[in-house]
């Protein structure tokens, strides 16, 4: 059993871009189409896209049927251009030293295994929505980051969205909120 203490780190917002609303922004903009009801497609597929219930593909064909104007290749390049890794990411092999690193994020392995493959030798977990089945902040998800952990009285969770830390308090976790500034970090070194 490790004595180092775990390190919970969302994905979009704490160490790579949010790309909502950005990419939605975008294609309103480029294919003239109302952002209102972009954002009413989003909300109706989130769920399903989150937990994986529909694969990526699906969430294409669903776009470009409801939005026959949209270039579905020159949206899923954008897509993949918002997702850039944020300066934190960097931090990771030096945190890896002194914590157990997991990563909990709604998202999709396509979107973000890029971000995540350089640094993967220092991760100890990824739990990602889209293969688990379910999404934050629904508890079951922060369960399936607990099974992987080896220290539970010793736990920091950073997300961007306040919503998600109640299930991790429940747990007994710490949590910290992420800044868009990326001061979250100097706290992160503070609890190690």
């Amino acid at each position: 059993m490790s004595t180092k203490p775990d390190l919970v780190l969302d994905i979009a917002g704490v160490i790579a871009t949010n790309f909502s609303p950005m990419f939605w922004n975008d294609l309103s903009s480029k294919f003239e189409i109302s952002y209102g009801n972009l954002i009413k497609f989003k909300k109706v597929v989130r769920e399903e896209l989150w937990t994986g219930k529909i694969e990526e593909k699906e969430f294409w064909f669903r776009l470009k049927k409801e939005f026959p104007t949209i270039d579905i290749e020159y949206a899923k390049s954008k897509l993949q251009f918002l997702i850039q890794p944020l300066p934190a990411i960097e931090e990771i092999p030096k945190w890896s030293k002194y914590a157990n690193i997991h990563l909990l994020s709604n998202h999709r392995i396509e979107w973000v295994k890029h971000i995540i493959a350089p640094f993967r030798h220092y991760i100890k977990s990824i739990t990602i929505s889209g293969e688990v089945g379910c999404c934050k902040p629904e508890g079951d998800i922060y369960l399936i980051v607990k099974s992987h952990i080896d220290n539970e009285k010793n736990v920091l969770f950073v997300d961007d969205q306040e919503k998600n830390h109640k299930e991790a308090i429940n747990l007994g976790w710490k949590t910290l909120l992420a800044d868009e500034k990326g001061e979250w970090t100097k706290k992160v070194v503070q609890y190690l």
